[in-house]
C-alpha cells in the first residue's frame, strides 16, 4: 500500500532551498498540451480549432496513483516504460503503436486507457479558439495561442484559489517546442502575469517547460485530453466517448455549468 506524505498541515515536509518565510509550494501541479495548429494562414477545414488543455493534479495522488498506473499500462503493452503516449500516433497506429492494428489489442488497450483516465482524479480546464471566426474578427495580427493561454491560466488560477492554493507557487508545465518557441512562450506567460488584474495569480502560477524526452506522465495525460475537447466543440451532437470521460473532470460553476468555467470557447 502506497504511503502518501502530506504536503500541508501536521507532519508536512520542509521545503529544501526555500528562504525563511517564503510560501510553501502548492499541493498541485498543472500540465498543459495543445491540439491543432494555432496558425491562421492555412486553416484545416476538418479541424478548424486550436485547443489548449490544462490538467490540474493533486501531487500526492499524481505521484502515488497516476504515474504508477501509466507505467503499468506501458509495461503491459510494450514491456518497457520508455514509450511516450501520444494521441496522434495512437490514433494513426504509428510506431510504436502499430500493435493497435490488431483489433483485439486495440480494443483492450483503449479500454485500459479509458479506465485509467476515469479512475484518475484530476481537474481540467480548456480554451478553444474557433479559428475561422477568430480570423474574421481579429485578423492575423494576434496569436491565438496567447489568447488561449491567458484564458486558460485565469481559469486554472481560479480553480487553485478555490482549493486554498492562492499565493503558493504552482508549476504550470508545458512541453518544449524548440528553444525560440519556448522563450517566446515564457515571455508571453510573464507578460500575462504582469498585466493580470486577478490578485494573487502572478504569485501563484509559475512557468516550466519540459522537453519531449522528459517522458512526463502529466504531459502525456494532457495530450490525451486535448483533441476530444476540440471534437466536442466542433461536433457536439456526435458521439464522443472520450469527451464523456473528460466531462466529469471539467471545472464547473457552483451550479454545475461547464461553459465559461472549465471550457472557454473563443471566436
Amino acid at each position: 500500500m502506497t504511503t502518501v506524505v502530506p504536503l500541508s498541515g501536521e507532519g508536512a515536509p520542509r521545503w529544501p532551498g526555500r528562504p525563511e518565510g517564503a510560501p510553501p509550494f502548492s499541493e498541485y501541479v498543472v500540465y498543459v498540451d495543445e491540439s491543432g495548429d494555432h496558425g491562421l494562414a492555412k486553416i484545416n477545414p476538418d479541424y478548424p480549432v486550436f485547443v489548449l488543455a490544462f490538467c490540474i493534479f493533486h501531487i500526492p495522488t499524481y505521484v502515488g496513483q497516476i504515474v504508477p498506473d501509466v507505467q503499468r499500462l506501458k509495461f503491459k503493452y510494450f514491456g518497457h516504460d520508455m514509450v511516450v503516449l501520444h494521441e496522434t500516433e495512437i490514433r494513426k497506429q504509428a510506431p510504436p503503436f502499430e500493435i493497435l492494428r490488431d483489433q483485439n489489442v486495440r480494443g483492450e488497450f483503449m479500454s485500459d486507457m479509458n479506465d485509467l483516465i476515469i479512475r484518475s482524479p484530476f481537474a481540467v480546464t480548456a480554451s478553444v479558439i474557433l479559428k475561422e471566426e477568430y480570423r474574421l474578427r481579429r485578423g492575423e495580427s494576434t496569436n491565438p495561442y496567447h489568447v488561449a493561454l491567458e484564458l486558460g491560466l485565469e481559469r486554472v488560477f481560479l480553480h487553485l484559489q478555490s482549493l486554498g492554493q492562492r499565493g503558493r507557487p504552482t508549476r504550470v508545465v508545458f512541453e518544449g517546442r524548440g528553444k525560440k518557441e519556448d522563450a517566446e512562450l515564457e515571455l508571453e506567460f510573464r507578460r500575462i502575469m504582469d498585466r493580470t488584474q486577478m490578485q494573487g495569480m502572478a504569485q501563484t502560477l509559475d512557468f516550466l517547460c519540459a522537453s519531449k524526452q522528459a517522458n512526463s506522465t502529466g504531459l502525456q495525460v494532457a495530450d490525451m485530453i486535448a483533441r476530444p475537447i476540440g471534437l466536442h466543440v466542433l461536433r457536439p451532437e456526435q458521439e464522443n466517448r472520450a469527451w464523456d470521460i473528460i466531462l466529469p473532470k471539467m471545472r464547473t460553476s457552483p451550479s454545475g455549468r461547464v461553459d465559461g468555467y472549465g471550457l472557454k470557447v473563443f471566436a
